[in-house]
């Protein structure tokens, strides 16, 4: 990209300096300053990683830094596996040991709590 000249306007110089900027770029007494983007970008490139970062030490020392002050213990995998064993009185013994969960739904029911529902149900129908 080649240079390019930077053109000042005076409504939109923010600060007195760039005001009196502008006036002179624009009354001839001073040059308008270009901008090489593409020089601009290279030089940027250079100052984005720093004198450490280029050697082993800057992999060594944000490794340091980061690292954890306790060790963790890794997970270890467990296998569950049921045994089914066919007889129902298993199952009933689970769902008697879970039956008591405080977000099991209504056990309340009564045949007149029943009845109603029917009652409900045939009247959409």
């Amino acid at each position: 990209m080649p240079d390019e000249e930077v053109k000042p306007n005076l409504n939109e110089a923010s600060t007195q300096d760039a005001q009196l900027a502008a006036d002179s770029i624009a009354s001839g007494e001073e040059k308008a300053p270009t901008v090489d983007f593409d020089a601009d970008y290279a030089a940027a490139q250079q100052f984005s990683v720093s004198e450490v970062d280029r050697t082993g030490k800057g992999a060594a020392s944000a490794e340091a830094a980061t690292a954890p002050n306790q060790k963790t213990s890794q997970p270890q995998k467990t296998k569950t596996q049921t045994q089914s064993t066919g007889n129902p009185n298993d199952f009933l013994e689970s769902a008697k040991e879970v039956g008591n969960s405080p977000a099991e739904g209504v056990d309340n029911v009564s045949d007149d709590l029943v009845k109603e529902a029917l009652e409900k149900g045939e009247r959409k129908n």
